[in-house]
């Protein structure tokens, strides 16, 4: 994928995270397509990306992505990304947020991700849930 197609698919991949429709982040991924969480289990399929977007966006309904940038890295795509939001949802702690981290991308033939690997701190955002950004 040539550096400004990567670049208009990261920003509107960003833009489906910022949309409270989890089913326009999957959407982004090819059908059998996978989203890998840290260490978490992979999400594969649309259905179970959607539910695995559908969790932030409840736990955070002002969620907001921001695209830091992004990057080819070999056979892969890098997308550096920054999200903030308030844990209202459902049992929120009415806490902000604010954390970044990056997915690494591989492409289908399609030209939709075949597999997303996701990468943050997780213990840094769990603490922010329950202290808020900047808190102790």
């Amino acid at each position: 994928m040539d550096p400004a197609r990567l670049e208009a698919f990261a920003e509107r991949y960003a833009a489906a995270w910022c949309s409270q429709n989890p089913a326009s982040v999957a959407g982004f991924f090819a059908e059998g397509g996978s989203l890998k969480i840290n260490d978490g289990e992979p999400s594969v399929g649309r259905a179970a990306i959607t539910a695995a977007a559908q969790s932030f966006m409840t736990a955070l309904p002002d969620m907001v992505v921001f695209m830091d940038g992004v990057t080819l890295d070999g056979d892969r795509a890098v997308f550096h990304w920054t999200l903030t939001g308030t844990n209202t949802g459902p049992g929120g702690t009415g806490n902000a947020v604010h954390i970044s981290g990056y997915e690494e991308w591989m492409f289908g033939a399609d030209a939709l991700i075949a597999a997303s690997e996701g990468h943050f701190d997780a213990v840094e955002y769990e603490r922010q849930l329950k202290n808020g950004y900047g808190g102790s």
